[in-house]
């Protein structure tokens, strides 16, 4: 085992996994922070009173954490919330790692280094990076790799940069905890508070002078179709806003018409 000593100098990342009758993604999500050979890891099952086995599948990996010699702090808490950001936040605010992460049910850390290479391409940095962050593979229901993710991560990360799209995946963005719990996220957006979360992150670390670190990693294998998938066109119009907000009405407009062009290009090319 790990010297307690070390141990305490080690970073430490929080997982949050917000669930509701997650029962068919949860297990491959928890099987990849469970073979973490990393020891500092706290992970947050936030509940939202599942009416399957979500709870099950939780309490057996629980279990199984607890008898590992290296074993991360398992935390289940079920109640109910008004929404998955509501639940976000409500990890948020259990949270006692120096980084916070959200890893949806279905999604699941690559390799059982991963954090342990994370950790790695920190370093001594001080001050603390405000951000980690890394590349993303997308994969199917069965855990095959499908393809990276279209948005490559840029090698120098800032808080302008999401006026291109969202250049890095929600669940590749390590967030420094203190920042996270001073900027919670925003229940007025129903689709797109991440994306205005993320950017709020980026803005307080400048603030603090805190750099955004590129891990050059694969952070995240990123189970297709998400929730704004779904609702696609909801997404987007709140996706405006949100970026009006931050980047201002003129420039938002413009990159808009760029993606629309670009948009309209591509069919004509597939056609």
């Amino acid at each position: 085992g790990v010297g307690r000593q070390q141990k305490k100098n080690m970073i430490k990342f929080t997982i949050i996994t917000c669930t509701y009758n997650a029962g068919h993604e949860l297990q491959r999500t928890t099987d990849s922070v469970l073979r973490q050979t990393y020891p500092e890891v706290e992970h947050i099952i936030q509940d939202g009173c599942s009416r399957d086995k979500t709870l099950e599948i939780a309490s057996e990996y629980k279990q199984v954490s607890d008898q590992e010699s290296s074993a991360h702090d398992v935390i289940i808490v079920s109640e109910t919330d008004g929404g998955l950001y509501d639940a976000m936040n409500r990890g948020l605010k259990r949270a006692t790692g120096d980084y916070v992460v959200f890893l949806n049910a279905g999604d699941k850390l690559p390799d059982s280094d991963t954090l342990e290479q994370l950790a790695a391409a920190i370093g001594k940095a001080t001050p603390l990076p405000g951000v980690l962050y890394g590349d993303t593979n997308i994969v199917d229901d069965q855990g095959r790799f499908l393809h990276r993710r279209r948005l490559a991560p840029p090698e120098k990360l800032s808080w302008r940069s999401f006026l291109n799209g969202m250049l890095v995946c929600h669940q590749s963005f390590y967030a420094l905890t203190s920042i996270a719990k001073a900027t919670p996220y925003d229940l007025r957006f129903r689709l797109s508070a991440d994306v205005d979360w993320c950017i709020r992150v980026m803005k307080e670390a400048h603030r603090q002078h805190r750099p955004l670190l590129n891990s050059h990693l694969v952070l995240c294998d990123y189970l297709e179709g998400g929730m704004s998938v779904k609702n696609h066109r909801a997404s987007l119009q709140e996706r405006f806003t949100v970026m009006r907000r931050h980047y201002g009405l003129l420039p938002t407009l413009f990159m808009h018409f760029c993606f629309i062009f670009r948009a309209i290009g591509k069919k004509k090319r597939e056609v």
